[in-house]
């Protein structure tokens, strides 16, 4: 990020419409300090129009965002070259990209990229060969010819490209092609982008509790009054969240406004879309990592212009250009997934609040662990709050028991207790699914040599390889580098020595196939994956009984639904209580409490064990005793004690580059130069390195700041940083709320 510029002044009370020749303003995607300078082109331009403009000897992607400034030479001017085939942006849309990059301090230029990251925007509307499901008989059955078949049943309302579909699939587009004169597959012309199928808000929904009755009713009232709320919906886990927001959902479509639903994970997506097309008849627009190009294009084009009433989507989504916003839902609010920790550095759960409040929308903030921002907020009278107190239908709370791993006598190799292997032993003869859970990915996070205690560590970054053994590879975490694991030793070159350290998932899977040589075994990790589909085949695998055991890293604690799981073993239960991250506790209760949720959703109860070295630790304690309102209440207290969020303000302060006495010596400029700072009362600690000081070959030292909750700590931290000159190697990032400190 760059030195940050303030909110440009939106000229919403100018007229709109600009005739030809005259000089408009046009943000730029371009890393520029402001807009630029062009004429209308011929027919005029409005505000908010999507253009494309003369740059040097290019065309880049702008929006007309007010009046030209002028102050020069206007027969040097240029004209605008085009305006795009696209809905302008909305003024509400046009004030949240200004208020996020003032929040955020991101120069706008970046906001606009955000906002338009779509392919062939700037493309005029025309046709394309498209390729769906059709009706003949497959000619010659061939493994190839039938995964094309299931992925186009997967995937009913989209229509692929021929180069899409063949990589979806993995197949060459010959096989494709060659399933086209038979039927199977239909080759249809077919306009870009189009409208999505139509969502029905008056179909019935599912027959609701009581409490979840009562919840529905005030959440419809909420959205019914066009007017700006947000409500935290806070239910325990299994209770229905999920059919009380959709009844918001059809008051909002109903009403003739956009409904956008962000979820953390895209593993859920699957069995979230069948669950809205159950209920409104057809399925919505997706937008996250997993949907084509073409498809992206087609999302973007059609919220812009009203074609797409409800959106699906991971965090960017909130960027979507939108005609008429009117539902905003945050699933699993508390997911730290909503925290973008690159480019633009923004928080979705806390944007949607704002994105909201500039477009009279209605916000439900639904989580069976809520954050404790947002319980802080609910206790100011800030947001509504609704509980949903037991689960739906039959179904109960899990036990909940401690296992104190002091007492067991596990050789080093081993990491299941007797107790979870006895518990694990009943569910398997009783044809009940058992979840093991651990929070590492891989088979080990450090590889040592036994000879000279060499650990292999990234080229790249200070951080350790972790032994991927499914793969045969080390993977570096931080920047993503993969090696051969080495036979010898790095550095002694001492044969057969190398050995793992500590579990992860991988390794726990090897332990549970031995102790458990008849059981069906699947593990659940995002490393194990080539692609979107094949994790949703697996859950849905596990979800229809196919599986005795599941071992899983945290991407099973987010709101699967496994009706035959019984039980769940948590194998390090203290592991997120290390270190010295100020959301330690919080972060370790939402997590075993969820992961807990798991156990018992239908008719039988379930269990959860946590295996623990430390079960008398508050934390522990709190989790056992299911005391979520205390545990918030001695959280709120302590943060509130040391200033820290949401009782106070924090910035943390990025540099990084190749040369570490470069950085070294911004660092020490910065710290400095504090005046800017203590004009306001914060404070300044460091600068030192981070955690993990070299990622991607780039030095790295932090800095920390802390405020008072209503100190005005953007204005400051602009001026502090804009009173340091950078080395050009130098990149300074500022991150405003971090939730991570690495």
């Amino acid at each position: 990020m760059g030195r940050a510029n303030p909110v440009l002044k939106l000229a919403m009370t100018q007229d709109h419409h600009f005739t030809k020749g005259t000089l408009v303003a046009v943000l730029t995607t371009e890393p520029l300090d402001r807009p630029l300078d062009y004429k209308a082109p011929e027919g005029g331009c409005q505000i908010g129009d999507f253009v494309q403009v003369p740059l040097g000897p290019r065309k880049v992607l702008g929006c007309v965002w007010g009046k030209g400034r002028g102050g020069f030479d206007l027969s040097k001017a240029r004209a605008i070259s085009n305006i795009l085939d696209v809905a302008p942006m909305t003024p509400d849309m046009m004030s949240f990209l200004a208020r996020v990059g003032a929040y955020t301090l991101t120069p706008m230029p970046a906001m606009l990229r955000l906002a338009t990251r779509a392919p062939g925007l700037v493309d005029p509307p025309s046709m394309r060969k498209v390729y769906t499901l059709g009706t003949g008989e497959m000619p010659r059955e061939t493994d190839a010819r039938r995964r094309v078949i299931a992925a186009l049943k997967d995937t009913p309302n989209l229509a692929f490209t021929l180069k899409e579909l063949a990589e979806h699939v993995g197949v060459g587009t010959a096989v494709i092609k060659g399933m086209v004169p038979s039927g199977a597959v239909l080759e249809q012309d077919s306009p870009r982008d189009l409208e999505f199928p139509h969502l029905d808000p008056h179909a019935s929904g599912k027959t609701l509790s009581d409490d979840q009755a009562a919840a529905s009713t005030a959440l419809r009232a909420a959205v019914a009054s066009e007017t700006y709320s947000t409500t935290l919906l806070k239910g325990v886990t299994g209770s229905g969240k999920t059919e009380v927001y959709l009844e918001a959902v059809a008051e909002c479509l109903a009403k003739g406004r956009q409904a956008l639903v962000l979820l953390p994970e895209i593993a859920l997506t699957s069995e979230f879309l069948d669950r809205v097309e159950e209920r409104f008849g057809a399925k919505p627009a997706e937008w996250h990592s997993g949907v084509t190009m073409t498809e992206r294009r087609r999302v973007w084009k059609m919220v812009g212009s009203g074609g797409a009433q409800m959106v699906i989507g991971a965090r960017s989504a909130l960027f979507l250009p939108y005609r008429n916003l009117g539902l905003i839902v945050v699933d699993e609010e508390h997911d730290t997934s909503y925290k973008q920790e690159e480019g633009v550095l923004y928080n979705a759960r806390d944007m949607s609040v704002l994105r909201a409040s500039l477009c009279s929308a209605t916000v439900v903030l639904a989580s069976a662990t809520p954050s404790l921002e947002t319980w802080a907020n609910v206790e100011a009278g800030k947001y509504k709050r609704l509980d949903l107190q037991s689960r739906y239908g039959p179904a109960v709370m899990p036990e909940m028991k401690a296992l104190d791993m002091r007492t067991e006598k596990l050789p080093a190799t081993r990491f299941i207790s007797d107790q979870l292997v006895a518990a694990v032993n009943e569910r398997v003869e009783r044809g009940e699914q058992s979840l093991l859970f651990i929070n590492r990915r891989g088979y080990a996070p450090v590889t040592i040599c036994r000879a000279c205690g060499f650990q292999i560590a990234c080229d790249h970054c200070d951080a350790r390889m972790v032994e991927h053994r499914f793969l045969k590879r080390l993977m570096c975490h931080q920047c993503g580098e993969t090696k051969e694991m080495p036979t010898t030793c790095p550095s002694c070159k001492a044969e057969g020595r190398l050995a793992p350290v500590g579990p992860g998932v991988e390794r726990l899977a090897e332990e549970v196939i031995e102790k458990f040589p008849d059981a069906k075994v699947a593990v659940l990790s995002s490393d194990l994956f080539g692609s979107a589909r094949a994790l949703k085949e697996q859950i849905k695998l596990i979800a229809n009984g196919d599986t005795d055991i599941v071992i899983g890293t945290q991407l099973v604690a987010k709101g699967h639904n496994f009706p035959n799981l019984t039980l769940v073993g948590v194998i390090d239960a203290d592991l997120g209580l290390q270190g010295s991250d100020l959301r330690a506790a919080e972060r370790t209760f939402q997590l075993m409490r969820q992961v807990a949720g798991r156990a018992g959703r239908a008719e039988k109860r379930g269990t959860a064990l946590m295996q623990t070295y430390q079960p008398e630790h508050p934390v522990i304690r709190a989790i056992l005793a299911g005391d979520e309102e205390g545990f918030w209440k001695t959280e709120a207290e302590e943060r509130k004690m040391a200033g820290v969020p949401p009782y106070g303000r924090m910035a943390g302060i990025i540099l990084s580059g190749p040369d570490l006495g470069d950085v070294t010596r911004a660092a020490g400029d910065l710290a400095r130069n504090t005046m800017p700072l203590q004009k306001i009362g914060a404070m300044v600690f460091g600068p030192a390195p981070a955690p993990i000081a070299r990622v991607r070959g780039k030095h790295r030292v932090r800095l920390l700041v802390k405020a008072e909750k209503n100190a005005p700590l953007q204005n400051a931290l602009s001026r502090w940083a804009a009173g340091v000159r950078l080395p050009k190697n130098v990149r300074l990032q500022i991150d405003i709320d971090p939730q991570s400190f690495w």
